[in-house]
């Protein structure tokens, strides 16, 4: 992409932006309307569109309206249009990212909470939080492996916050929670495999600076994408926080290897099993 070609995006983005948050506002000042989820959605579309980024889908979501925590590892900033453009969520985040210039206010109107992970005190409050959300039907994202990786491999889960789902039940009312594993892996670049050595290209980790990680995904050219819902599983008032996340993050490892090793369906090809049909969300011609 051409540094005309991307200004020109940067800005018909931008002028989407400023056309879509004033009814966002207002219908998250009236009371986190339908409006409020989907714009959102439209905006990150939008985002994939202009700037090639393809996303594939495989598996199963969870029901709308259904009680969901969705574990998920974290590559890059990119993650957040990707699964912000599947339907719907909100996520969890450092509250760092709260205090970024456009970032930071671009998080608020996607409803994420913030987690200061240097009080320990402040995890009951997040996790009190989150539970509202899961009792009222909401899908809210944990990176569960609390920071970005460099696309290549798992890093640890952490369960504090998966006590939300604990809250959501004896607090909430619910029954039972539905702890969602979610992968997701960066596997093309212009339609060609990464290498086990490009994926960190994409990936945006350790003490990477943002503006030029941008400035490379946009000089570099159509990405895609690949999402696989893994097999969800069912936390109820006796479930034991640790296995739990233990079986997701098992399940996330799975696929991940799966991802980079090439033997999941091609995402340019759609799929052949009928009971894992991919949704894909095309890019703009480059």
């Amino acid at each position: 992409m051409t540094r005309l070609g991307a200004a020109l995006r940067l800005v018909l983005y931008a002028l989407a932006f400023l056309i879509l948050v004033g009814p966002h506002r207002f219908s998250l000042s009236v009371g986190r309307g339908r409006l409020a989820g989907h714009l959102p959605v439209l905006l990150h579309r939008l985002f994939l569109r202009l700037f090639g980024v393809r996303v594939t889908v495989l598996g199963t979501p969870p029901a709308a309206g259904e009680a969901a925590l969705v574990l998920a590892n974290h590559v890059s900033w990119l993650d957040i249009p990707v699964l912000g453009a599947l339907r719907p969520l909100s996520f969890v985040a450092k509250s760092e990212i709260a205090g970024w210039p456009v970032i930071g206010h671009l998080a608020r109107l996607q409803r994420t909470v913030f987690i200061d992970r240097a009080r320990k005190r402040h995890t009951a409050t997040v996790n009190a939080e989150m539970s509202r959300r899961l009792a009222a039907g909401d899908a809210v994202v944990l990176f569960a492996e609390g920071t970005t990786g460099d696309g290549n491999r798992l890093l640890p889960f952490r369960t504090s916050l998966v006590g939300a789902a604990r809250a959501a039940i004896t607090e909430g009312g619910l029954d039972r929670v539905r702890l969602q594993p979610l992968c997701i892996a960066y596997v093309r670049r212009h339609g060609l495999p990464f290498t086990r050595a490009e994926r960190p290209d994409i990936a945006w980790y350790g003490d990477m600076e943002l503006a030029p990680h941008l400035a490379t995904f946009l000089a570099r050219g159509p990405v895609d994408a690949l999402v696989i819902w893994g097999e969800p599983v069912a936390f109820a008032a006796g479930s034991d926080r640790k296995v739990a996340t233990a079986l997701a993050e098992a399940s996330i490892r799975r696929a991940m290897q799966a991802a980079v090793t090439g033997r999941v369906p091609d995402p340019a090809e759609p799929a052949t099993a009928p009971d894992v049909p991919p949704i894909l969300i095309p890019t703009a011609t480059a």
